[in-house]
């Protein structure tokens, strides 16, 4: 596959990690993405692409291993989405997950520079470095101050990247990336369960929906748009660390208020707020300066709020279609 380059996606059954393939699928690319599990498991956000790309399965912290995938396909791109953002999780369980989110980071790099350090890397960064941020909005200029296992062990696998692009002169880049969300997301997160409850209870299938804080806010995105923006901070001519964000914040309330109305329904008469339901340590109010990103890079987020959470709705509204219900 000559003069075809080739990118290497960590994560790639993910929300993210299937998005990206589509961009560079679009773009030309041959793509090669790592999943946890067998080759042959179902993969429902990248069952579309299956024919298209090529699976394998890597221990991101065995060296070897690592240094064996770069000289099997030989990337020109590697992003590493490979983690698990659930600070609700025990912190045992985030004992070994905290191992892929920093000491992976480093595997790869290191891999990377031993096999061929002209390998472009984009690490996926996250607003949970911020945490309990001194100022709002956040830039890269902001100091980090995570606040929970997950913010913690992301944080390593931040200044690592920054590390090998100052003094091995990589090119590693890290995306801080805020919530950004889609019909992809996974059930566990906010937005989704509140979209399939949409749905679930259009359907007659449920008749409420249990909530933590309504106003809690998230600076929220569209997950397209953010992976979009990962490729292009690999595109640039220098590296650099870039935050996409849409800058602008919503409450849980608001996400809940145009989800049901979307399907003619008062989310007042089927959400029941659970204060048990808090994060344990929440952050102060995340929402971030894109402004770098929109300058340097011409990224722009390009799905609205309401629209994003509309579409959310009607993807799960398709999907209770497709499994039998007609409205």
């Amino acid at each position: 596959m000559l003069g075809v380059p080739t990118a290497l996606i960590t994560g790639v059954s993910g929300q993210d990690g299937s998005y990206l393939a589509e961009i560079l699928l679009e773009n030309g690319y041959r793509i090669v993405g790592i999943v946890r599990g067998p080759k042959s498991a179902p993969y429902p956000r990248i069952e579309h692409l299956r024919n298209r790309i090529e699976l394998d399965t890597c221990d991101l912290l065995d060296p070897k291993a690592l240094e064996e995938l770069l000289r099997y396909y030989h990337p020109t791109e590697v992003y590493n989405l490979c983690a698990r953002a659930n600070s609700a999780q025990p912190f045992s369980e985030q004992v070994r997950q905290g191992q892929f989110d920093s000491v992976a980071v480093l595997r790869m790099l290191e891999a990377i520079r031993v096999v061929n350090p002209t390998i472009r890397f984009c690490q996926a960064s996250t607003s949970e470095l911020f945490g309990k941020s001194s100022g709002s909005p956040q830039s890269e200029a902001t100091a980090f101050y995570p606040r929970n296992p997950y913010g913690v062990a992301k944080l390593y696998g931040h200044w690592i990247t920054v590390n090998y692009r100052e003094t091995q002169g990589m090119f590693a880049c890290s995306s801080i990336l805020f919530n950004h969300e889609s019909p992809r997301r996974g059930e566990q997160f906010v937005t989704r369960k509140i979209s399939l409850a949409v749905a679930r209870i259009k359907a007659g299938q449920q008749d409420s929906v249990h909530l933590g804080d309504l106003d809690a806010r998230r600076d929220w995105g569209y997950a397209l748009d953010y992976a979009r923006g990962m490729w292009l901070m690999l595109q640039a001519p220098a590296a650099d660390d870039y935050v996409l964000s849409t800058g602008a914040t919503h409450s849980v309330r608001e996400f809940c208020r145009i989800a049901f109305g979307h399907v003619g329904l008062c989310y007042e008469d089927h959400v029941v707020q659970e204060m048990r339901e808090q994060r344990p340590v929440d952050t102060v109010l995340l929402v971030g300066n894109s402004q770098k990103a929109r300058r340097v890079l011409q990224w722009r987020p390009t799905l609205t709020f309401d629209d994003l959470v509309r579409a959310m709705v009607d993807s799960d509204l398709d999907r209770l279609a497709r499994e039998g219900y007609r409205g």
